[in-house]
């Protein structure tokens, strides 16, 4: 079943007294999800308003909503999978360190 997964790669909030939503981004996280159309680079970014604005006065998030049909990993579940990874090679590093031989 295919379904469409939210990155989340920033936040943004509206510009006091005007019509503008304040967006800034780090390139190196939204260049991840950049393809083509008709032979051009784009990058599809969705805007939506927070239900409450967080710590920091954010209004809005940003993210990439991807189609994940389960074949393809996003950037956001490859990064999980590695740190899942390290972790259990760090416990089996510590485990070998703690044998009595």
């Amino acid at each position: 079943m295919k379904k469409f997964v939210k990155n989340y790669i920033g936040k943004a909030r509206k510009v006091e007294g005007l019509d503008i939503i304040k967006v800034n981004l780090k390139i190196a996280d939204i260049v991840k999800f950049a393809h083509k159309y008709n032979d051009e680079d784009y990058i599809s970014l969705e805007i939506a308003r927070l239900q409450n604005p967080d710590k920091f006065g954010h209004d809005y998030t940003v993210y990439v909503n991807r189609l994940d049909d389960g074949k393809v990993q996003t950037p956001a579940s490859e990064a999980a999978s590695k740190k899942k990874s390290r972790k259990g090679e760090a416990a089996a590093e510590q485990t070998m360190a703690d044998a009595p031989f």
